[in-house]
C-alpha cells in the first residue's frame, strides 16, 4: 500500500523538478527530504502543509491517499459552476490543511428537530431553531454583514468571487469543511436569499457532498425535496414570521410601509409579497401589486436609496472565507505553517505582506 513518502515521491516526478529542486521550493534541504523519503525522518506536520501548499493537495490525501469528492467535481464541472467548485477545492483543501495542524472549521450546527411533516414545515423548525440560535448570540440578521454572522454564530466559511452571470452559490460539506461560495452580484438581497438557502443545506445535513445552486429562484427546483426545504428555510430564516405579523398589525401595509420593510430586511419585494401572502398576511391582489416593485423603487419609496446602494456595492464585492483567513493567520503566526496560505487568500504577493506585517511590527514596537 502506498505510503506518505511515496505520495511525495510521486508528487516531486509529477513536478518536473530535480529532488533537491524540490527540497527548496517547499523550505527543506535536500538531506531532510532524502531521510524523510527513506523513512528515516518523519515528515513534520510544517513539512507537509508546505507540501500540499506548492503542490495543491490536501495534507490529508499526503497522509491517507484519499482523494476529496471536491477534486472530482473540480475535473468534471464546467462553466461558471466550474469555476465555482474550483474555488471550493482551493478552500476545502486549505480548511483540510488547517484541520491536520490544529484549527478545525469551528462549525456550530443547530438542534435540528425539524425530521417531521413535509419539506416546506422542516425548513420552518430548522429556522426556528437558526433564530434561536442567533438570539442566544445576542445577534440580529439586520446587525452587519450577513457572510460575517453566518461565520461568527454557525461557524461556516463564507466566500463571495465572481463566477459569471448564470451561477449563484454553492455549499460543500464534509467532516473537515462546511462552505458556502456566493457569486457577486448587482441584487444584494438575491444573494443575500442564496446564502440562507445554502446555510439550510448544511444545517439540514443533506448528505450531498457538494451543493451546486445555479438559480435558487428556479420553480423547477420545487421538485426537490431538499431544495423546497432549503427554500422554505431561506424564507422563514430571512423574513421571521413574527416580525411580519408585527409589521403588519391591525392595519395592513401600505406601499410605503410594504417597501420599508423589504429594506429592513433586505430581501427582494417579490419574495417579501409571497412570504406575506403565504402567512395570509396580505391578499392575491395585494401580492400581485407589490412583487412588481423592483429592490431599487422600493428602496426609493422608502428613501433609503442610498443604504440600498451601498448593499449593492457589497454584494459586488470578492471576499475570501473570513474563519479560513483568520486560522490560516493563526497557523502562521504560531510557526505552524508559512505565510503563503494566508498572503494567497488576501491575493497578495508573500513577500509584498511579509514586508508589510514586518513595517506595521516596528511601528508597534515604538508606539
Amino acid at each position: 500500500m502506498p505510503t506518505t513518502p511515496d505520495r511525495v515521491r510521486d508528487l516531486i516526478q509529477a513536478s518536473g523538478l530535480s529532488q533537491g529542486d524540490f527540497a527548496l521550493r517547499v523550505g527543506l534541504n535536500d538531506s531532510k527530504l532524502s531521510k524523510s523519503l527513506s523513512g528515516a525522518r518523519r515528515f513534520s506536520s510544517l513539512d507537509l502543509a508546505r507540501i500540499a501548499e506548492i503542490c495543491e493537495v490536501t495534507v490529508d490525501w499526503l497522509i491517507t491517499g484519499e482523494e476529496p469528492p471536491l477534486a472530482l467535481a473540480a475535473r468534471t464541472t464546467g462553466g461558471s459552476a466550474g469555476d465555482a467548485v474550483g474555488l471550493a477545492k482551493r478552500y476545502g483543501t486549505l480548511r483540510s490543511d488547517m484541520a491536520a495542524i490544529g484549527y478545525p472549521q469551528p462549525w456550530q450546527p443547530v438542534n435540528n428537530r425539524s425530521g417531521t411533516g413535509t419539506w416546506a414545515d422542516q425548513g420552518r423548525k430548522l429556522a426556528e431553531a437558526a433564530l434561536e440560535k442567533l438570539r442566544k448570540a445576542g445577534r440580529s440578521l439586520i446587525q452587519g454583514s450577513l457572510p460575517a454572522l453566518v461565520e461568527e454564530v454557525f461557524g461556516a466559511d463564507v466566500a463571495i468571487a465572481e463566477l459569471g452571470p448564470d451561477f449563484d452559490g454553492l455549499a460543500t460539506s464534509t467532516d473537515e469543511i462546511k462552505l458556502i461560495v456566493l457569486a457577486t452580484s448587482h441584487v444584494a438581497a438575491r444573494q443575500r436569499f442564496t446564502l440562507a438557502h445554502e446555510l439550510g443545506h448544511l444545517l439540514a445535513g443533506d448528505d450531498q457532498g457538494l451543493h451546486l445552486d445555479r438559480d435558487v429562484f428556479d420553480k423547477g427546483q420545487s421538485k426537490d425535496p431538499t431544495e423546497a426545504r432549503a427554500n422554505a428555510f431561506a424564507a422563514s430564516f430571512l423574513m421571521p414570521q413574527e416580525n411580519l405579523r408585527t409589521a403588519v398589525g391591525s392595519t395592513g401595509l401600505t406601499e410605503a410601509a410594504f417597501a420599508d420593510l423589504s429594506c429592513d430586511l433586505m430581501v427582494t419585494p417579490s419574495a417579501l409579497a409571497y412570504r406575506l401572502l403565504n402567512l395570509r398576511l396580505i391578499d392575491a391582489g395585494t401580492c400581485d401589486r407589490y412583487k412588481t416593485l423592483t429592490a431599487a423603487k422600493a428602496a426609493n419609496l422608502a428613501g433609503r436609496s442610498e443604504e440600498f446602494a451601498r448593499h449593492v456595492a457589497e454584494a459586488k464585492t470578492p471576499r475570501p472565507p473570513g474563519l479560513l483567513l483568520r486560522d490560516t493567520y493563526a497557523a502562521y503566526d504560531s510557526g505552524s505553517t508559512t505565510l503563503r496560505p494566508y498572503a494567497n487568500l488576501m491575493g497578495v504577493d508573500v513577500e509584498t505582506l511579509r514586508d508589510a506585517l514586518e513595517a506595521e511590527s516596528e511601528v508597534s514596537d515604538f508606539s
